[in-house]
């Protein structure tokens, strides 16, 4: 994904990879959305999580956040990372227009089907 997105000025991180990320990967979802509201940088965030938005606390955490995030329907949690991968890059022009149209904090959710539109959900 980085590779794909680098050349347009964006860049992608696994949240591993996100230096000062108190605990990195096992940091606590409200901790690294903290973490990011806090950034000088602009960030989206993409997850495989739905339950970020059942929980109240990080819910709460989201709609302070100011970020624009995209959970991926259910359905890509028993298909190949590639296939993923490439559904990712093939919306990317679709993820940007959102997040350049609509102010912060919104969730989408990313349909496996390529002709199906992202749904708005609420915060």
């Amino acid at each position: 994904m980085d590779g794909f997105i680098r050349h347009q000025g964006h860049s992608a991180h696994h949240v591993s990879e996100i230096e000062d990320l108190p605990n990195g990967r096992h940091s606590a979802d409200v901790e690294w959305i903290d973490f990011l509201r806090r950034s000088n940088d602009v960030w989206i965030f993409v997850t495989g999580d739905h339950r970020v938005l059942k929980n109240q606390a990080e819910r709460a955490a989201l709609r302070k956040s100011g970020l624009h995030g995209f959970a991926l329907a259910p359905a890509y949690q028993k298909t190949p990372f590639n296939q993923v991968a490439s559904m990712l890059v093939w919306r990317w022009p679709e993820i940007v227009q959102v997040t350049e149209l609509l102010s912060p904090p919104t969730m989408y959710e990313m349909p496996i089907k390529a002709g199906t539109k992202m749904r708005q959900m609420p915060l």
